[in-house]
């Protein structure tokens, strides 16, 4: 499949999924459109689209803590990635933590 046959959305976006490829965790969530998803195969590292800045980004041009990829699956529909990375640094959340999820949810 190439990305161009991707089902992106109205805004010319797909929800990616990131994850560690040797722990199996999850990092984070986020968006990406035809061109960050091409940045992420040139590049070899994790490009998304800031929705709320309106640009491409590459994780870890500020922090250092860089998303090295290593394949990059999508699902049966063709309208959301998996990125499957290794990460350069010890977080990959913006908080400072290994992983965007680190909280859990109280069902009350």
């Amino acid at each position: 499949m190439k990305i161009s046959d991707l089902k992106f959305d109205a805004d010319g976006l797909v929800p990616v999924a990131v994850q560690d490829v040797d722990t199996g965790e999850v990092l984070l969530i986020g968006f990406a459109n035809e061109e960050a998803v091409r940045q992420t195969f040139d590049k070899r590292l994790a490009t998304f689209w800031s929705r709320s800045r309106g640009e491409l980004w590459t994780k870890g041009d500020t922090s250092g803590n860089r998303l090295h990829l290593v394949e990059v699956r999508y699902n049966c529909e063709e309208s959301t990635l998996l990125y499957r990375v290794r990460l350069e640094g010890d977080s990959a959340c913006h908080t400072g933590n290994y992983s965007c999820f680190f909280r859990t949810l109280d069902a009350s």
